[in-house]
């Protein structure tokens, strides 16, 4: 009986300790879950503390808007056009206003403002600028090609030009060849005198007492008529210059020394040339002497004679 009632108590007291034992467990679980919740809250609490403010963001648009902005103006400036001082300028404003903006801590909503403004007035003169340096890029365009149009036409004339004065020089060469005289018939002979004063050729020196030369001149209607004046040069065996032995400069940087001249009137049609060389105080010798005939400083032919 006694151990029935031990029985009876024992299974009650039992349950109660079950219970309990539940209710702790369920206690210290929950008082986990919201030591985890609070532990899981507090990072979040601080993240929404460490998120910049709308106006922090706004100024590090501003500041990277002014970036690309001052990268556009470099690109301006590489152009090198006339506008290129002013954009230096334009480019100093965007870099000063990048300081300020950086310099400025906790920029106000009404700041910010102010720094989008002269951000856009800033990129509007870029764009003015951008207009004017595209105009005057055509403008160079065009004035390029016009001077190469210019130098074209300019090529064209100078080559017309100098084929003209080829061709003119070619004119001048024809008509100046045209024009030259021709001679021919260089002759020249020893003559001596007789008793009755007669002249009479010779071939012994002892008996020579002159040397005439002749020659012929071509008819040619295209030379210029008139008085004509020719160069006769005689050289002794010792290549002496007999006669006058004068010099004569043509202004050519050449110069001749003759024995005497000819001169005839020359209208067109063939003439035949004659001059004559007297002995001076010496007689003429024994050997050969050779007869040069000159129109100026050009030399027309020549021939010689030998006494003996």
């Amino acid at each position: 009986m006694k151990k029935q009632y031990m029985n009876k108590w024992i299974k009650p007291l039992f349950a109660v300790f079950f219970v309990f034992g539940i209710g702790a467990t369920f206690f210290i679980f929950s008082s986990e879950l919201k030591e985890s919740a609070k532990d899981a809250e507090t990072p979040s609490i601080k993240t929404n503390l460490a998120e910049p403010s709308k106006e922090s963001t706004a100024q590090k648009n501003i500041i990277d808007s002014l970036n690309v902005l001052k990268q556009q103006y470099d690109l301006a400036i590489l152009e090198k056009t006339s506008l290129s001082h002013q954009l230096e300028l334009e480019r100093k404003n965007v870099e000063n206003l990048m300081e300020i903006i950086k310099a400025s801590k906790n920029p106000s909503i009404t700041q910010i403002q102010i720094y989008r403004k002269q951000l856009l007035d800033l990129k509007t003169t870029l764009e003015s600028k951008g207009l004017e340096i595209k105009s005057l890029k055509s403008q160079n365009k065009n004035l390029l090609t016009e001077i190469e149009s210019q130098n074209v036409v300019m090529y064209q004339q100078k080559a017309q030009n100098d084929t003209l004065i080829l061709k003119q020089k070619k004119l001048e060469s024809t008509i100046k060849d045209a024009s030259r005289l021709s001679s021919n018939n260089f002759k020249v002979i020893a003559l001596r005198e007789n008793s009755s004063g007669k002249e009479l050729e010779t071939e012994k020196a002892r008996h020579t007492k002159k040397l005439k030369v002749s020659f012929s001149i071509n008819g040619n209607s295209v030379a210029k008529t008139g008085k004509k004046i020719f160069y006769i040069q005689v050289l002794d065996q010792k290549n002496t210059v007999l006669g006058e032995d004068k010099l004569i400069e043509f202004g050519n940087d050449k110069a001749l020394v003759y024995s005497f001249i000819v001169a005839v009137d020359f209208q067109g049609k063939p003439v035949n040339v004659y001059g004559i060389l007297n002995a001076d105080e010496n007689d003429f010798k024994k050997g050969t002497y050779f007869v040069n005939f000159f129109d100026k400083q050009e030399i027309m032919g020549s021939t010689s004679i030998t006494l003996e």
